[in-house]
């Protein structure tokens, strides 16, 4: 058995048989057994499509230069149950294979991200590779590292980055020539206590993961000469790593470390201890005054000198970190690159690199509208959207982008994902995406961007897809094994991308639908294709019949087979039309176009109309609508449509600030449905908004996001003679002519009045006397104006608006706004017998010292929200979303912008992203 190449000259290898291979010029025969590729003893067959056909070709032929080969590299875009036949055939014909790379990663999205390869496992039979000492798995989809990996007890390299992996098994640690290991970008959680037993090790990254703790086992690493632990979530170090004595690299950084053992200072070899961007606040002295220490962005690092560097050493700025308030909405990318969090939340990472030049970026959220966002089917949006500008400048490097959203009620599993989807040409696209979780109720989706657009964040059935060739290709559902597509040679002229998605719909749930016991259903299969609507030839299509249906028992009089075009809204019976082939646990059938398939078993005569309902059922959520004012100022008022089992904690929340009517009988809406709200019988929207429709509030129900606004209202009626009672109904559509007097009477109306969900009463109480008596009534106030036309402004009625709203909390929002106490308590001396001229004095002798200052508008804002007047802060958000609106149309009639200068699918009715968000 040949020696085991240490794993850096095993890579160095593999990357000149590429580069040699790429010099060489195909063989002359043109058959298809012909070698492609081959060059002594290497052979690359990841530089083109086809390769799996290629290798099982050379491999039936068995041509001598095949026995020579000692470096394999193969590209795992391919069919996943083709790529399992190759590489079982591997071991029969690669005796003497030392290097094995099945990689994905060289193909990119059309937006640029890299697409991980299909591999999932590995066949049993290359544990006969005897000699292999460098495995390259890297870019795929491993879950779980193959059994057959632990068993290649040559292996000194092994290569695992960019794959699936949560954890790594107990039995790595029995690979007794393993030098080289890099797992990185994973989702580790642990390390196996057996990994301190791989005495050879020399070289081992675990960069990029969700590892929280390391165990002490690793100190035993004798051999260790560097390791890789940046970007975690370590929050303390075993006392054992100052046992590694070979070490001289210790990558720590972008952690949550608040402090290290002492040991590390006194390791002997050591010559880099990168500690950047952690939490200490602690360390020992020998490690502050080490050249060796990077301490860049921790609280004590800060403070500490910089580690003197020898005077030939290159000098390499270090990343800014911008943290942007909320008054800004732009910042400045330097070719050195930067790390931004935005108001929002939102985080960037900008390499250095990344621009040529200096370059400003521009962000905006939008509130979810139909025009702009598309979801399909079974999509649920979990985020607002995130507009970065300018859109489509390419960048030199993949920016990285972290989008925070609601965590989905449904349980991620392997039929269901979360990705971040993007708008390019007014198309969506979804991006390459990765989960890293914060605390329970916070989670990021993770990827990577050549350029900017709009992003937002979706939960959708997984979907499978490959690039079907002229020579055919497998396409199975990762989700659900049984369901397979199979494309035979010739089935299409030019290659094409297909897709698919399946939906499992609950038994139970099924059964109550049709009231029959015996009813059931396969998974919901979607197909969809580029290019022709029509394949060439007939594509067989593999299901898993219905739970409790077998091929040798059931009753085909009761089996049904329906099909669904994207656009229509039935379903048909097309049982008759197709030829169904049974096996025990399948039913095959051919197409030659893709659309929606079902399969059915149930008694019933009308498969097509049930069909239509349990569709519906599958995208339906049953919601609550409520409307609440609050105590203090019942002109405010809450309104909110919440899922059914949301609504009990939603209340508990809100009783203690409001009150209301109890919530309005279960309404069934979909997805991204558009619904609104109307006050009614004297009372109208006080303010206004650009939410706000013929009178009416603009919604649009997403399951996962809050459905909340906060109104103000007022009347014409006289409330100093009576109360004012009202109400507030929510509708579908547009306003129906007659408006229901009350809630009863609106209830029983719902019968023929399919528009109307739900009426609930709304009460404003008499006026005790006229608002604003006392002495500040002639308090006299200078015209100003805050902000300016383009960002928006608030004029002096706006900030009496404003005034009217605080009450008694405006002595938090003062303080917040940077006043001293001395002042609050003059004005309260000075207006100490009216509430409104304290509130009134405060807001405009403050505004008044704002003139010309910028930022004022959103300091004012931030001032609200951290006095717990959201609710205000959200009035002023959209008045000054109202004012730009305003000036665009203004500056568009004029002829100085041109037509589609806005974002395109937007509308009026489109308010601020804290609404929603």
């Amino acid at each position: 058995m040949a020696a085991a190449l240490e794993g850096q000259e095993l890579e160095e290898a593999a990357a000149a048989a590429e580069d040699a291979a790429r010099s060489t010029v195909e063989a002359v025969d043109p058959r298809p057994g012909a070698s492609f590729l081959l060059a002594g003893n290497q052979l690359n067959l990841d530089l083109r499509p086809g390769g799996c056909h290629r290798l099982q070709c050379l491999c039936s032929q068995q041509p001598p230069q095949l026995l020579q080969v000692e470096f394999l590299r193969l590209s795992t875009h391919e069919d996943p149950q083709l790529l399992d036949d190759t590489l079982a055939k591997v071991p029969w014909s690669l005796l003497r294979l030392r290097s094995l790379v099945l990689k994905g990663g060289q193909s990119r999205g059309a937006l640029g991200a890299c697409l991980h390869g299909s591999l999932t496992t590995l066949p049993a039979r290359l544990s006969d590779l005897t000699c292999l000492a460098h495995l390259d798995l890297s870019f795929n989809r491993l879950e779980t590292l193959p059994t057959c990996v632990l068993e290649l007890h040559s292996l000194d390299a092994l290569l695992l980055s960019h794959n699936c992996l949560s954890e790594l098994p107990e039995a790595l640690g029995a690979l007794p020539t393993l030098t080289f290991l890099t797992v990185t970008h994973n989702r580790l959680e642990r390390l196996p206590p057996t990994l301190g037993s791989l005495s050879t090790l020399q070289r081992l990254d675990l960069s990029e993961n969700l590892l929280d703790t390391i165990p002490s086992e690793i100190g035993d690493l004798g051999s260790l000469s560097e390791l890789n632990l940046a970007s975690n979530r370590l929050q303390s170090l075993p006392a054992s790593l100052a046992g590694l004595r070979s070490l001289r690299l210790l990558v720590l950084h972008s952690n949550l470390l608040t402090s290290v053992p002492s040991g590390l200072a006194h390791l002997p070899l050591i010559t880099r201890l990168d500690l950047r961007d952690n939490q200490l606040r602690d360390l020992p002295v020998e490690l502050l005054d080490a050249p060796f220490v990077r301490l860049q962005g921790n609280p004590l690092g800060e403070a500490s000198p910089a580690p003197p560097s020898p005077p030939d050493a290159p000098q390499s700025p270090e990343m800014p970190r911008l943290f942007l308030t909320s008054d800004l909405d732009s910042f400045l990318v330097t070719p050195h690159g930067c790390s931004v969090t935005l108001a929002c939340g939102v985080r960037l990472q900008f390499p250095a690199g990344a621009t040529t030049t200096p370059i400003t970026i521009h962000y905006r959220l939008w509130l979810p509208e139909p025009g702009l966002v598309s979801l399909g089917p079974h999509d649920f949006l979990l985020s607002g959207v995130l507009e970065l500008q300018p859109h489509g400048v390419t960048f030199q490097q993949d920016v990285s982008l972290w989008l925070l959203f609601v965590p989905p009620r449904v349980r991620v599993h392997r039929c269901r994902e979360v990705v971040v989807r993007t708008r390019s040409n007014n198309i969506w696209n979804d991006l390459e995406t990765r989960l890293e979780e914060e605390a329970p109720k916070r989670l990021w989706a993770r990827c990577q961007v050549p350029h900017f657009s709009w992003f937002l964040v979706v939960l959708r059935p997984v979907s499978n897809t490959c690039l079907l060739p002229p020579e055919g290709a497998l396409l199975c559902s990762s989700g659900h094994p049984g369901v397979k597509v199979t494309f035979p040679p010739g089935v299409t002229e030019e290659p094409r991308q297909v897709s698919m998605q399946v939906v499992h719909m609950a038994g139970l749930e099924l059964r109550a639908l049709l009231e029959e016991s015996e009813a059931s259903v396969s998974p919901l299969l979607c197909l969809s294709q580029s290019g022709p609507p029509s394949f060439l030839q007939p594509v067989t299509v593999q299901l898993p019949l219905p739970p409790g249906v077998t091929g040798f028992s059931l009753d085909r009089s009761h089996l049904h087979l329906l099909y669904r075009t994207p656009l229509a809204t039935t379903w048909d019976d097309i049982t008759t039309q197709v030829a169904l082939e049974f096996t025990h646990l399948y039913a095959r059938f051919q197409v030659t176009h893709f659309s929606w398939y079902w399969l059915w078993y149930t008694t019933k005569a009308c498969v097509g109309g049930l069909a239509r309902k349990a569709w519906e059922r599958l995208r339906l959520h049953r919601v609550n609508l409520i409307a609440l004012q609050r105590r203090r100022d019942p002109e405010q008022v809450l309104l909110q449509c919440l899922p059914r089992s949301k609504v009990d904690a939603a209340l508990g929340r809100l009783r203690d600030r409001y009150h209301g009517p109890e919530p309005s009988e279960t309404v069934e809406m979909f997805e991204g449905e558009r619904f609104f709200a109307a006050f009614e019988r004297g009372i109208d929207v006080d303010a206004d908004r650009p939410d706000c429709v013929d009178g009416r509030i603009c919604f649009v129900f997403y399951s996962h996001l809050k459905n909340v606004k906060e109104v103000y209202i007022t009347t014409t009626l006289d409330r100093e003679a009576q109360a004012v009672r009202g109400q507030v109904s929510f509708y579908r559509g547009s306003l129906p002519a007659e408006v229901p007097e009350e809630a009863e009477a609106a209830r029983q109306k719902k019968g023929k009045d399919t528009s109307w969900m739900a009426t609930l009463p709304i009460k404003l109480p008499r006026l005790r006397g006229a608002r604003g008596s006392g002495q500040g009534t002639d308090f006299s106030l200078m015209p100003l104006n805050l902000g300016d036309a383009e960002t928006g402004f608030l004029t002096q009625s706006n900030l009496l608006s404003v005034a009217s709203r605080l009450g008694p909390d405006w002595p938090a929002v003062a303080l917040h706004l940077g006043m001293p106490y001395r002042e609050l308590q003059r004005i309260r001396h000075e207006f100490r017998d009216d509430l409104d001229g304290q509130i009134r004095h405060m807001l405009f002798s403050w505004a008044e010292r704002q003139t010309g200052q910028p930022g004022a508008v959103g300091h004012l804002v931030q001032a609200l929200e951290q006095s717990d007047r959201r609710d205000v802060a959200e009035e002023v958000r959209a008045i000054l979303e109202l004012g730009r609106h305003k000036y665009q149309d203004s500056i568009r009639r004029t002829g100085l912008a041109p037509e589609d200068a806005t974002l395109p699918g937007a509308s009026a009715s489109q308010t601020p992203e804290s609404t929603q968000a």
